[in-house]
């Protein structure tokens, strides 16, 4: 069988992917970029079955459309955790048996070889990875160094790149206003949490450039448009890496997830499907993907060793989400949470947003 890697973007219409055995489904940049290399090439040239990639700014409304539709086209999609968990509810996606899944490289079986959570009824970890903050050290050559430097516009003036949604920016402003990680959620499940949120919103909203693509946070920061910006910590990584930029990340305050492997309810390569993500996460696969761009493995096996960059010398353990020097402050997504709370909060982002 004649071996193809194709890399595209996802078409309003969702007829792309016609003439692939597998049809993978992610967020494009750098982190399409990763797993092509962590997990596509190596998978082709295993199996020999044709296998593409395509982008989407956001997999899961686009699979779910494929599915409330009856044409799905993508067999693997890259969503996170708490559409993985709400698209599973909802009865759009395949259960995924922990048990099929290969043991760790040691032997350990993937139930205990996995991280808690790390898979779920309907979806299996590929990383984990963080909202962050990152700034341009050439305009602040000493700092900001705390979350709540990114709401100071006297301190450290100038425009701020924000991703456009409620999930990871309600949050962000909390923190921003003092309110203890461990106490984030507890508050925005009250209305004054809310308002608490958006007050702390408005007090940078004139100053804000808004993001929806991973793609579009560090291309903001590297054309001047901002002069720091929230972000997928992978994505700030790779430009400073692969392109020398000067951009600096700032741990403190960083909302961290699981990235999830699902299939769509119907796709048309269901057991190809299951056998790729069996493949990519295994131990060596998270592992190979983790050494393309920062996100941690979210099997044990997969770190008992250093982890080591493409260019053959930087560990990657101090740029992970899950370093213990990056941990101090850091807030896990809660999925339950944004399960039962993402339409309205997002309704009322909207709303502010009009304002």
């Amino acid at each position: 069988m004649k071996k193809t890697l194709i890399l595209t973007t996802a078409l309003v219409s969702f007829g792309f992917a016609a003439n692939a055995d597998i049809t993978v489904m992610s967020w494009g940049g750098a982190y399409g970029e990763a797993q092509t290399e962590a997990f596509v090439k190596p998978f082709i040239a295993a199996t020999g079955k044709n296998t593409i990639m395509v982008d989407s700014d956001n997999p899961a409304p686009a699979i779910k459309a494929m599915v409330e539709a009856g044409n799905v086209t993508v067999d693997v999609a890259s969503v996170e955790y708490a559409d993985g968990i709400r698209l599973c509810d909802e009865g759009v996606l395949e259960p995924i048996d922990i048990a099929t899944l290969p043991a760790g490289a040691d032997g350990t079986p993937a139930a205990d070889d996995f991280l808690p959570g790390a898979v779920t009824d309907c979806a299996v970890s590929t990383d984990i990875w963080s909202n962050v903050f990152a700034y341009d050290t050439t305009k602040f050559p000493e700092g900001p160094t705390k979350v709540a430097d990114f709401f100071d516009l006297e301190k450290f003036p100038g425009k701020r790149g924000l991703k456009k949604g409620a999930k990871a920016v309600l949050e962000l402003a909390l923190l921003g206003d003092g309110v203890p990680a461990g106490e984030v959620y507890a508050t925005l499940s009250t209305p004054e949490g809310v308002d608490r949120a958006f007050a702390k919103l408005d007090t940078i909203k004139s100053e804000v450039v808004w993001w929806e693509a991973g793609s579009q946070a560090p291309q903001l920061l590297a054309d001047g448009e901002v002069v720091m910006t929230t972000a997928y910590n992978g994505r700030i990584f790779a430009a400073a890496m692969n392109e020398a930029k000067p951009f600096q990340i700032v741990w403190d305050g960083q909302i961290y997830e699981n990235e999830m492997f699902v299939v769509p309810k119907g796709a048309p390569n269901m057991a190809d499907a299951m056998e790729f993500i069996a493949f990519a996460t295994s131990t060596e696969g998270l592992r190979k993907s983790a050494e393309q761009i920062s996100y941690g493995p979210a099997r044990k096996s997969s770190m008992a060793t250093d982890i080591i960059f493409k260019d053959g010398k930087t560990v990657m353990a101090p740029h992970l989400p899950t370093a213990p020097e990056n941990m101090g402050n850091a807030l896990e997504t809660s999925a339950e949470f944004w399960v039962d709370h993402d339409a309205e909060l997002n309704e009322r982002f909207q709303a502010w947003l009009s304002q």
